[in-house]
């Protein structure tokens, strides 16, 4: 460039004078300093200086300077160069620095997308590891699980871990720091295992090591290195997260499943052990029978209704929202009734009766269902017995009990709970 300027000089300097000659060499300084740094741009200066000065100044064909403002051109054409140079080369370096950044996201963003297919532990080893040998050639594990840390994913497969390197994997995940060869925890180990963090515990070790016994992650990828773990971290605990969802779901639907065959036998069988005790209870008022026969029965047979009773208690679910009813609060599973706020007592019979009511809330509920369901089959066709029930717990808990609002009777049909 400063050639190419030079024979420009040349060409001007007969026509029009060298007055204005030191200007052509300005745009081949600024353009060697832009281009190729600081160096070359020196360079360039200082031979446009020396050319200016043999081609153009008196004495020509000399590199003798006589005049001050000849001075003046080739310093400022060396401060040219000397300032483009450097504001070229900071340009440079962060152009450098951003490509630099921007190649570590996409990595980052890559490894983050293959994560987001893995669903176990192990998937998300295997894919740390291999992204980890991609990127830094060399080998690659991931070690954890308590109390002993065991290989959970290796690549290539077949290497092994001496037990110097497995205490150097238990040093990094209990101090959450660098442990193993040229760390400052060194241990004799051939590996050098990092931490892969999350908040403030350690889930696994990462350890990474060469075959020629050289550093495996210089030091300018190191903030790489943090960032892939941070990644595999993120990973780790979605999967443990996902894994407890898993099993906490499989939990609640065999309690489900537990509390339905419950309910089940309970609907069965007490309604049956009602009849019995209830027939025992006649027996002894007519004082038919063998009466130590008949208590033995009554005995055994409300026994098995508190046995009934108490797996119906296991088979509930503590989880399960009372019911609201206007101003009503019916918790089934702690036999309790709130109105506007405050507990209202009601007798067995009353809440048995509003609780069947309030489990199908909204929906008519037969006389022979009801009965059925609280007293027995055999009081089915008992409707005086339904109606005094009814008309006590319009008395506790409708504000107006001439005008029910709550219990709402169905004439010919049954009752309901509003809504």
């Amino acid at each position: 460039m400063v050639a190419l300027a030079t024979l420009v000089g040349l060409w001007i300097a007969p026509r029009w004078g060298t007055a204005s000659v030191d200007m052509v060499y300005l745009p081949a300084v600024l353009g060697s300093a832009a281009l190729w740094g600081l160096g070359p741009g020196l360079f360039a200066g200082v031979t446009a200086a020396l050319a200016y000065n043999f081609f153009f100044t008196a004495p020509l064909h000399t590199l003798r300077i006589d005049r001050v403002a000849d001075i003046v051109t080739v310093t400022v054409l060396l401060i040219v160069a000397l300032v483009t140079g450097r504001l070229a080369a900071g340009i440079r370096k962060q152009a450098q620095i951003a490509d630099a950044h921007a190649t570590r996201n996409a990595v980052i963003a890559g490894f983050a997308r293959r994560l987001l297919s893995c669903s176990s532990e192990e998937d998300i080893a295997r894919v740390t590891c291999e992204e980890l040998r991609r990127l830094f050639d060399c080998n690659a594990v991931v070690v954890g699980g308590e109390p002993t840390p065991e290989v959970i994913a290796m690549v290539p497969d077949g290497n092994r871990l001496t037990p110097s390197d497995i205490a150097a994997a238990v040093l990094a995940i209990d101090s959450s720091e660098a442990a193993g060869r040229g760390t400052v925890r060194v241990q004799p180990a051939e590996w050098v295992f990092h931490p892969i963090r999350s908040g403030v515990s350690t889930l696994a070790a990462a350890g990474l090591a060469r075959d020629d016994g050289a550093p495996a992650v210089a030091h300018d990828n190191q903030a790489l290195l943090t960032s892939l773990l941070d990644q595999a971290a993120l990973a780790i605990e979605r999967a443990r997260l996902e894994s407890e969802a898993r099993d906490f779901a499989a939990t609640r639907e065999r309690d489900r499943l537990r509390a339905a065959l419950l309910s089940s036998i309970g609907q069965d069988l007490r309604p049956r052990l009602t009849a019995i005790g209830t027939a025992v209870r006649e027996l002894k008022r007519a004082g038919a029978g063998d009466r130590q026969l008949i208590s033995a029965i009554g005995n055994e047979t409300s026994q098995l209704d508190r046995y009934i009773a108490n797996l119906l208690e296991l088979g509930e679910d503590t989880d399960e929202q009372p019911i609201e009813a206007q101003h009503l609060t019916i918790d089934l599973y702690h036999r309790r009734v709130l109105r506007d706020g405050e507990q209202v007592h009601l007798t067995p019979k009353e809440f048995a009766v509003l609780g069947e009511l309030a489990k199908h809330r909204g929906r008519v509920l037969s006389h022979p269902h009801l009965l059925r369901t609280v007293w027995g089959p055999a009081q089915e066709n008992q409707t005086d017995y339904l109606r005094v029930a009814i008309r006590s717990l319009r008395q506790k808990l409708e504000a107006e009990p001439s005008r029910p609002q709550l219990i709402v009777n169905e004439p010919g049909v049954g009752y309901r709970l509003s809504a």
